[in-house]
């Protein structure tokens, strides 16, 4: 089937410029990336801009025989079009990207059958249903579909994705040939230094990288991608980081990871599939920590909740617009720590600051989200109360609140929590799901700190359901437990090594239980008091 095949590239990428010319087997990699998309017979056409920044990028495309057309940088989309421009159109249109070497002649010769038997608009290979890696991606319209995009499109996001427009008219078609390949979390497009070294070391030394077939990359690319343990990604685990600020957990025998091991336990989550990391003003020099860290493009793969400062050195008595500056201070501190300039989510780290100095701080709350400072907000909670409180106001989209295996609190919130999502949306993310690491140890001193009264009898039950449902493994029982929740959205883990992390993914990624096994496992929960379930409580070491 003929089609024109379209391959985006530019030199200014911001996050790792100039990526487009960095060599994979000695081929600058938008070079090896047209090579491979027409090593079955297809013509490509390296879409650029008129920019002089692409000025080198033409020349070495020259140098290697490689057709370009130069068009708007700001509006890719108006590029395509113009690049189309005596076609059909009824052409069919196949869209590549300069950072993305894997796909193939043969790859995009099924993806275009694929789209002539189902004789659709739109046809896209991305994401959880086509079963590939991110990177192995691909989009199929035709050119009469991108000039009717061009001529009614006004947000920048569809001018900028080229073929967003379409696929939310004519329909979103998703490419399964694959999909049983279960691949999706892994990943192979360049936007980073580190990705740029694993797609390097797939292709090695090969002297054709061109005609490597795409399954025999995919293999390789398996082989080195070491830290991933699962394949059904980690999407409802959430990334606790008070640790990489301060010492953290009543278990904690680490104390607070170096640098160079919060970059390991950030990638690990990442690659993983893990997609929230959970911070706070309060937690030392966590944001600082992570935002070095999630630095150089690492950022642009997570969803970052931080919690809003305590507030405590705010006078009592302050008016509004002294309330509305130290609410600016905490968030925009936060912003420069995480060096992001929007927050994705931000909670108050108390619920009373719903209420407190007249509503001036949640105000100021609402009126950054509507500056895009501030993506979705909402509350971190203690008690079932304060969840009905945050509740009452509509604005609150996220709520994060402690639960765990020993926590009989909740049920009675849990029908509230499910009719308010049939009115608006709402987050439910829950910490404390081993109790800051208390659930998994014996030792009764610690125990003791947390004010338990019936230490024998809690930790009995614990190892003997451990034993008959997760072969004595008490970690296990407790993450499951909480996530098999239907009404919890994600838990927050913090973890102290990258060896830890792997292991809560892998007893995360098991099946959930049902609702009976559940009932089960519950059947007869001792009695804790508030005390011990809430570590604001507890015995500090000296104490």
């Amino acid at each position: 089937m003929k089609a024109t095949l379209l391959l985006q590239a530019r030199t200014n990428s911001s996050r790792l410029p100039g990526k487009v010319l960095l060599p994979i087997a000695g081929v600058p990699l938008v070079v090896l990336a047209a090579r491979r998309a027409a090593n079955s017979g297809h013509e490509v056409v390296v879409v650029t801009s008129q920019e002089s920044s692409d000025d080198i990028l033409c020349s070495v495309l020259d140098c290697w025989g490689i057709k370009y057309f130069r068009g708007e940088l700001n509006d890719t989309l108006k590029r395509f079009v113009d690049a189309l421009e005596g076609a059909d159109n009824n052409q069919i249109v196949v869209r590549l990207t300069g950072d993305n070497v894997f796909p193939d002649g043969s790859f995009i010769d099924e993806l275009l059958l694929d789209y002539q038997q189902r004789e659709i608009s739109y046809l896209t290979c991305v994401g959880e249903p086509c079963g590939l890696p991110y990177g192995v991606s691909a989009e199929v319209t035709k050119a009469k579909y991108l000039r009717e995009a061009h001529k009614r499109a006004v947000m920048s996001f569809d001018r900028e994705h080229v073929t967003s427009w379409i696929a939310k008219k004519y329909g979103r078609n998703f490419f399964t040939f694959y999909q049983s390949f279960g691949m999706h979390q892994w990943r192979c497009t360049v936007d980073t230094l580190s990705d740029y070294l694993l797609v390097a070391k797939v292709f090695g030394v090969d002297k054709a990288p061109e005609k490597i077939p795409l399954n025999k990359l995919l293999e390789k690319l398996k082989d080195f991608s070491v830290d991933i343990v699962t394949p059904v990604p980690a999407t409802r685990l959430v990334l606790g980081t008070a640790q990489f600020g301060l010492k953290y957990g009543i278990a904690n025998k680490e104390g607070q990871p170096e640098e160079a091991t919060v970059e390991r336990i950030t990638r690990s989550a990442i690659a993983n599939g893990v997609q929230f990391f959970d911070t706070a003003r309060a937690y030392g020099g966590s944001e600082r920590v992570l935002g070095n860290v999630l630095a150089e493009g690492w950022s642009s793969r997570v969803t970052i909740i931080t919690k809003l400062s305590t507030l405590e050195d705010c006078p009592v008595e302050a008016d509004y617009s002294i309330v509305k500056a130290f609410t600016e201070r905490s968030i925009y501190q936060s912003c420069y720590e995480l060096q992001s300039k929007k927050i994705d989510v931000l909670l108050l780290h108390r619920t009373d600051h719903l209420t407190a100095w007249l509503g001036a701080v949640w105000e100021t709350v609402k009126q950054l989200k509507q500056c895009g400072v501030v993506g979705e907000i909402g509350v971190s909670v203690q008690t079932p109360e304060e969840v009905m409180l945050a509740l009452k106001f509509e604005d609150v989209s996220f709520i994060q609140l402690p639960y765990n295996i020993l926590d009989h609190r909740w049920g009675a919130i849990i029908k509230t929590i499910n009719k308010v999502r049939q009115q608006r949306k709402l987050t439910i993310h829950t910490r404390s799901a081993l109790l800051q690491g208390l659930l998994a140890t014996t030792q009764c001193e610690l125990w003791h700190r947390a004010h338990c009264s019936n230490i024998a009898e809690v930790v009995s039950w614990l190892k003997n359901k451990a034993q008959q449902y997760t072969n004595g493994d008490v970690i296990e029982l407790c993450l499951r437990y909480v996530l098999s929740q239907s009404w919890i959205d994600g838990v927050v883990m913090g973890v102290d090594n990258q060896e830890q992390l792997l292991q809560n993914i892998l007893k995360t990624g098991k099946e959930n239980w049902p609702e009976r096994i559940l009932e089960k496992i519950a059947d007869g929960l001792p009695l804790v008091s508030e005390k011990t379930l809430n570590p604001a409580n507890w015995k500090h070491n000296n104490a």
